[in-house]
């Protein structure tokens, strides 16, 4: 689900303010290149919706990627550059660094006296403790934090260690590349996203957090996964390796599917004003069952995919 959430369902908080990720592994120099598949016909996909004054583009994006991989062109960038309107998950630049961090570890500790470790059975500690080894991380490094805190830390920091970049993501690009006086929208605020994760029962938080701990070279292996679909266009090959990680149906259902709904509602009711919008949001959201155009179709709203 770590996975999945990365490059699809808000990740933007953990990857533009390095959440929770010890200064170490910010300084950390990546052990490898990573280079984009040498055959990228189709791209990223994108979707749109219109009607006889309104259009409406749907791109997925990733929220953190290698430095060196190019896909900003053709129909994406045409798309952006003509739309009066771009509309994001989190408002760019709403909290600096400071703030973001003092939020963070406001929501994300556990009260004094409570650790970490003490949510974990057994097996759960010896496998979260060999991920932390496997860091370079002392055992009790993240004692204080809550999991799904910890979770997110320890999904980024591998990516990071293995050539990922957090000032990367195709949020960074879609706003440096948009017009100047396009109107700026946001479907939801920082705190917002912070508080899907402090909201999510115990239970729910350690499993987010162990689908990382139990084997960080799989984190890297299924996020390189992800992102040659993502380049190569294929949504519903993107799709089925994001939902198989996705076993805990409380997550699930409120990182993406509620989120999804609203996001569609919010489509609709904007289709009744004229202009083109360019909507930038993590991919997970427009692949798979229930996805914002699954939703979009029970309001009987025809989704075409142009790229």
């Amino acid at each position: 689900m770590i996975r999945s959430f990365l490059l699809g369902t808000g990740a933007t908080l953990a990857v533009a303010f390095g959440l929770g990720t010890p200064a170490a592994a910010q300084r950390v120099e990546p052990m490898r290149t990573i280079n984009a598949p040498a055959t990228q016909q189709n791209g990223p996909a994108l979707w749109k919706v219109e009607d006889e004054d309104t259009t409406i583009y749907l791109f997925g994006t990733i929220h953190i990627l290698p430095a060196n991989v190019q896909w900003f062109r053709g129909n994406i960038a045409r798309a952006l550059e003509t739309s009066d309107t771009l509309v994001t998950e989190i408002p760019e630049g709403a909290m600096d660094g400071a703030a973001m961090q003092a939020t963070v570890m406001a929501k994300g500790t556990l009260p004094e006296g409570k650790s970490l470790r003490s949510f974990l059975n057994p097996e759960q500690r010896k496998q979260y403790e060999a991920a932390l080894a496997q860091l370079g991380a002392p055992a009790g490094a993240f004692d204080r934090y809550e999991p799904w805190l910890a979770g997110i830390t320890l999904a980024v920091m591998p990516l990071i260690m293995n050539g990922y970049d957090p000032e990367s993501g195709a949020e960074s690009v879609i706003e440096a590349a948009a017009p100047a006086d396009a109107a700026r929208l946001a479907l939801e605020t920082a705190e917002h996203q912070l508080d899907f994760f402090d909201k999510l029962p115990p239970k729910s938080q350690v499993a987010f957090m162990m689908s990382s701990a139990k084997d960080l070279n799989r984190v890297v292996a299924m996020t390189d996964q992800m992102l040659n679909e993502w380049l190569e266009g294929d949504a519903d090959s993107l799709a089925r390796v994001m939902n198989a990680e996705m076993t805990d149906p409380v997550l699930t259902a409120v990182l993406l599917h509620s989120r999804n709904e609203r996001w569609a509602e919010w489509i609709d009711a904007r289709m009744d004003e004229p202009g083109q919008v360019f909507i930038a949001v993590g991919a997970g959201h427009l692949a798979g069952e229930k996805s914002v155009q699954d939703y979009l179709a029970q309001r009987d709203i025809t989704v075409t995919r142009i790229q």
